[in-house]
């Protein structure tokens, strides 16, 4: 069974499947396909998370870290200097090291059983061929062609050849990644034996990147604060990154293990919502209900708070880790995530204490024994820019431009004062109440029980000017970093920003039995939590849940520039109803109405040990997600 947020992708994956390949084969391939058909979500120069489990080893799971790290040369004083007092949206001063292509190297050398060129061809085949491109590509292009014409002249050549944005279904390539993947499968073939050919393409990979990066960077270029600046990322930069596996943050919930990355990532306050949703009893948990869309959005945003002021890439080698609650490893530096205090169950009962009848409009962290709580992130109901009004396509007077950030889905024409500004905000009038996504995800699982949860992002094309040569250009990680040395998610060379991406695994008897995932930012895990508590607590199946209405909570600072927030924000879905909606509003959230098929593009996989029985399920908004099996 496959899932993921492109069918071309599921349809790749799933082909693989048949040719006799195993699940991480399958995800190699699509992921590399998602490189191409969904360039305004995700491509080569991102980065991705994973959860994985092997069929030998099933109740051992791990975390696929493709997440790389802030270059040498980034650092707060470098950015102070440049007049920044946030890393901006935009721009190759917001890229980390890229991390997705190697990572997804790395699961084909050790887990896989496929070659590079047999893998790479799919996504080989379409940039070079040709594909159809998807409306929302087409509009993303327009809503930024200002920037590509006046500012981004390789981002122009690369996107609208002709002069204007492609036509939405036009066939479009892109030779310059057709050339690179062939090179990484000649190095791949020249080598001696399948896994030497895979290290042989991920040196090829480094060899050719990092200098046509460094080269290009050094040429100052427009970024989302309104001026223009070079980039600071080296060729040593890119030759020194190696994707990792690790242990992962484990946490139990209506007797299930819920699988997650370690608090470099935001996977954990997943695992701190479930342990503190997990004292009450089934009826106020229902996402669809006033009373339990209220627990459950009070508990999140406390959660959240944690997430902002605890979590980043602090602890020993990354990450922390455990069985049931999260445990920190033996030996770790005293700036780690106390995630063994976070996750405990007395720390969730205490939480839970502070959840009322009405709706939180404060930022509300936890103590934890024995350490001062870093500060809260600075709290924007809004933001402006130094740039004069019109100097960034789409922008207001002084506001965001259309591209920066990480997309989410576009709210009404007239946003209300103080919602969180996002970059929808820019686009044309008739691209608002489409689904727009921010990232890709894939879900696999094979005959033989192995499974992936995989969220390949960064990259997008609207992130940074294309590279030369390459076909795609750099991500903008970085900006969910501060310009604060006393934040746990400072700006630190080497250090990996603290992501947003945050697949899923979930164990029963210590066997995989579901793999799920979503795109959106911020909304991420909280899509997903409404997801596992409609199938671990409500009886939904994966289908029913995914369908069901979305909503999320936007009372926290967003991890994206500009990094605003709405105290007590509330976005829903129509269909939610209006009677539930009323009586949310009455308990004091700030609802914003997204539509009826607004919000969410969860996927996932399920396999039934007993039985060997697969399952697969895929979003229905915005009619591009799909999943296959048989």
């Amino acid at each position: 069974m496959a899932a993921s947020t492109h069918w071309i992708a599921t349809a790749t994956a799933q082909s693989v499947l048949e040719r006799g390949g195993n699940a991480f084969d399958a995800a190699c391939a699509g992921a590399f396909v998602l490189h191409v058909v969904e360039p305004h979500l995700n491509g080569p120069a991102g980065d991705m998370t994973a959860v994985i489990a092997s069929a030998d080893d099933p109740g051992r799971p791990r975390v696929l870290a493709g997440q790389g790290p802030a270059p040498a040369a980034a650092t707060i004083d470098r950015y102070r200097a440049e007049g920044l007092d946030l890393v901006p949206g935009s721009g190759a001063l917001a890229a980390a090291v890229p991390g997705a292509v190697d990572a997804w190297l790395l699961l084909l050398r050790d887990r896989g059983t496929w070659t590079v060129g047999d893998v790479l061809s799919y996504a080989t085949g379409y940039a070079r061929s040709g594909h159809p491109v998807l409306e929302r590509v087409s509009l993303t292009i327009a809503a930024v062609q200002r920037l590509f014409r006046e500012h981004w002249p390789t981002s122009a050549a690369r996107w609208m050849p002709g002069g204007a944005p492609p036509a939405p279904g036009e066939l479009i390539t892109d030779p310059d990644y057709a050339d690179l993947l062939d090179s990484l499968v000649a190095a791949a073939d020249a080598a001696s034996s399948r896994e030497a050919g895979v290290e042989a393409a991920r040196a090829r990979w480094r060899e050719v990147v990092g200098p046509a990066i460094e080269e290009f960077v050094r040429t100052p270029h427009r970024h989302s604060d309104g001026a223009d600046h070079a980039g600071v990322m080296t060729a040593d930069d890119v030759a020194g990154f190696r994707a990792t596996f690790e242990e992962p943050v484990t946490a139990r919930f209506r007797d299930r293990t819920i699988v997650k990355t370690g608090a470099w990532g935001q996977g954990p306050a997943l695992l701190q919502t479930l342990t503190i949703l997990d004292g009450y009893d089934d009826d106020l948990l229902d996402p669809s209900t006033a009373a339990g869309v209220h627990t459950v959005a009070e508990a999140q945003k406390l959660a959240l708070a944690d997430r902002d002021v605890w979590y980043g890439d602090t602890g020993t080698d990354g990450t922390a880790s455990g069985t049931g609650a999260g445990h920190v490893p033996a030996g770790a530096r005293a700036d780690h995530v106390p995630l063994d205090h976070l996750l405990s169950p007395e720390y969730a009962a205490r939480r839970r204490d502070l959840i009322g009848d009405t709706a939180s409009h404060e930022i509300r962290p936890g103590d934890v024994p024995g350490r001062t709580t870093p500060p809260v992130p600075p709290l924007r109901t809004e933001y402006t820019t130094t740039a004069p009004a019109g100097s960034l396509p789409g922008a207001p007077s002084g506001g965001a431009a259309a591209g920066v950030g990480e997309p989410t889905v576009p709210g009404p024409p007239a946003a209300p004062a103080g919602r969180q500004a996002h970059p929808a905000d820019d686009l044309p009038p008739d691209a608002l109440g489409v689904t727009r996504g921010d990232t890709c995800h894939i879900d696999v699982v094979d005959r033989w029980g192995n499974i992936i949860s995989a969220t390949p992002s960064g990259g997008w094309l609207q992130s940074s000017p294309t590279v030369p040569g390459l076909g795609f250009c750099l991500g903008t990680r970085l900006q969910m970093t501060w310009l604060d040395p006393a934040s746990p998610s400072a700006l630190v060379p080497g250090r990996r920003p603290r992501t947003t991406l945050t697949p899923t695994l979930v164990l029963r008897d210590g066997e995989p039995v579901l793999a799920c995932g979503s795109p959106g930012g911020d909304q991420q895990d909280q899509w997903q939590l409404l997801f596992l508590l409609r199938v671990l607590a409500g009886g939904y199946t994966p289908q029913q849940a995914i369908d069901a209405p979305a909503w999320h909570t936007t009372s926290f600072p967003g991890s994206f520039w500009p990094r605003t927030w709405t105290p007590g924000g509330l976005v829903v879905e129509d269909r939610l109803g209006d009677d539930v909606i009323a009586a949310l509003t009455a308990r004091g959230h700030q609802v914003v109405r997204a539509g009826d098929w607004a919000l969410g593009r969860l996927s996932a996989v399920t396999r039934d040990p007993s039985t060997g029985l697969l399952g697969a399920a895929a979003n229905p908004r915005g009619a591009q997600g799909y999943a296959a099996g048989r």
